[in-house]
């Protein structure tokens, strides 16, 4: 229901041109299947499961292409059907520019699920909730308001009654981004349903949707359904201004608490979720279907026909912009995002991913700033009086500008939440975001490569340890042989001196004994011994041998 809820300001933030109403004019559109879907198996914050298919596999739609990962990652799955025709390094939508592993699938146009389209839980109120977290977590679903964390570890950080108010966050607040607008008004029972499986899980005191008050058909479609479906949840209209729908400055606007950049949001008993991710719940529970599509914004006046997409994932760009009519002539930026916060690209070949919300085709002069246009900063101090977060943009951007960095982190450089609002205010049209991801890219990559030095430092010094250890290890061996060996030699020499010593007793016993040895003649009778003699006699008057 609409509530009267207290709605607390934030500082600074901006009017632009929302322009969305050019893309809300249509239904959500389901988009066609192209020839060829390309899908990257890092969509997500944390680690990236192992690639569990191979080329030349036919594969169905939902079937897992990679298997879950440790710790903090998803599962990447099939968004259709098809055969697998390439596992390669390819172009993905980033602002690095970077490549990333993708699996590529050759359409067959069947979209059919096989076996991997799961059963239904439709009594989750009577599942037991670990059952219900294990099915939300193997289904691969991922915050889809632009971070992409995984959604699973976020319930998993809360435990049951830890959780005191729930947000749903319905602001989108970006200009020309209308996905979320669109999905409340088509899908707001499916948003209602996955709230209500959350509080099941979850069991907060409160669950507040925060939507911004330009999107009044998305606040009628969801009291509606809110009333149908008799959940415990206040609607809550809050004033269109952005950033209003970043996270932190959300939770200021709904509870009043100002948290720090540090600060995690379930340490403070609130948890926060997008529209779409919540609908992804009702989807994975009641549909047992995994997160493989979404609705993606294609607008601008780059485009012919602005409207709302559902896509599988994986859908090239260039296969939305033709179902959009295809480009005009003021097609000059490709932007993924808004254009506040989003980055540019320069292929249309990219494919969608799950955290991508927009497809913004637009002349250069739609668009907030550009490199081409900067002129000198005139410290006139706008780009405070915006900031959201009260950081000093204009020392910020000169520290940065002059790779000072250590100085820039001194200014908090990583509170800033790159909302964009400081470069939206700036006359001077400085690009004053892409210096802060510049410098935090530098800093960060200053650490990455301090971080490989002292790995490499400490597998020097154990290196070494390992070879003195070794090496005092073998000294003490060879010591404890030399001195065996030595104790041997003596235990030698010492048992032949007393062997020999020995043999000489026994010598000299066995004369001694020949010596004492009782004479035959001893005892005789006068007859014996006349005999003796007489033999005697004759013995020696016995003539001797002569030569």
């Amino acid at each position: 229901m609409m509530t009267e809820h207290k709605i607390w300001p934030i500082k600074g933030g901006v009017h632009p041109d929302f322009n969305k109403d050019c893309s809300t004019q249509t239904p959500i559109t389901k988009a066609t299947l192209p020839d060829t879907i390309v899908i990257p198996v890092a969509q997500h914050i944390g680690e990236i499961g192992h690639i569990i298919v191979d080329v030349g596999q036919t594969i169905h739609k939902g079937q897992p292409l990679t298997d879950l990962p440790e710790g903090l990652g998803v599962i990447t799955h099939a968004s259709t059907s098809g055969t697998i025709i390439a596992i390669e390094e390819r172009d993905v939508p980033h602002s690095s520019g970077l490549q990333a592993t993708c699996v590529v699938i050759d359409v067959d146009g069947k979209d059919d699920w096989g076996e991997f389209k799961r059963d239904p839980i439709l009594d989750y109120d009577q599942t037991d909730t670990m059952h219900l977290c294990g099915r939300i977590r193997r289904s691969g679903l991922v915050g889809m308001g632009g971070a992409a964390f995984p959604f699973a570890a976020k319930l998993a950080a809360t435990r049951e009654g830890a959780v005191k108010t729930l947000i749903i966050n319905g602001v989108e607040c970006e200009p020309y981004i209308s996905c979320d607008d669109m999905l409340m008004r088509t899908y707001a029972d499916e948003i209602i349903q996955g709230i209500k499986i959350l509080l099941y899980i979850l069991k907060p005191e409160e669950c507040l949707i925060g939507i911004e008050d330009n999107k009044p058909l998305a606040i009628e479609a969801l009291q509606k359904a809110q009333q149908d479906l008799d959940v415990a949840v206040d609607i809550v209209s809050i004033p269109t201004i952005y950033p209003s729908g970043d996270e932190k400055q959300l939770i200021r606007i709904l509870t009043g608490k100002k948290l720090k950049k540090t600060d995690l949001t379930f340490d403070h008993g609130i948890l926060m979720h997008n529209v779409a991710t919540v609908r992804s719940v009702f989807r994975a529970v009641i549909h047992g279907e995994p997160l493989i599509s979404r609705i993606v914004t294609v607008t601008g006046r780059g485009i012919s026909k602005p409207q709302n997409f559902e896509a599988p994932i994986g859908t090239p760009i260039e296969h939305l912009v033709k179902l959009a009519g295809g480009y005009t002539d003021q097609a000059e930026r490709l932007l993924i995002g808004g254009p506040m916060m989003g980055f540019p690209v320069k292929s249309d070949a990219l494919p969608i991913i799950k955290a991508m919300n927009c497809i913004l085709v637009a002349p250069t002069q739609d668009l907030p700033y550009s490199m081409d246009m900067a002129m000198p900063c005139i410290r006139c101090g706008q780009c405070a009086d915006a900031c959201p977060v009260d950081l000093l943009p204009q020392q910020l951007y000169w520290h940065a500008k002059a790779r000072e960095f250590d100085k820039t982190e001194t200014y908090q450089l990583f509170d800033c939440i790159e909302c964009g609002c400081c470069a939206y205010v700036c006359p001077s049209d400085i690009p004053l975001v892409a210096h802060y991801r510049f410098a935090k890219s530098e800093i960060r990559n200053e650490r990455d490569k301090q971080k490989k030095i002292d790995l490499a430092r400490e597998r020097f010094d154990f290196h070494e340890f390992r070879k003195e250890r070794d090496k005092r290890e073998r000294d003490e061996k060879r010591a404890k042989h030399k001195a065996a060996l030595q104790k041997k030699k003596a235990s030698g020499s010492n048992d032949k001196q007393a062997a020999i010593k020995a043999a000489m007793e026994r010598a000299k016993a066995k004369k001694t004994q020949q010596t004492n040895a009782p004479k035959n003649t001893d005892n005789l009778t006068p007859a014996q011994q006349k005999q003796i003699d007489e033999a005697e006699q004759r013995r020696q008057q016995k003539p001797r041998d002569t030569e």
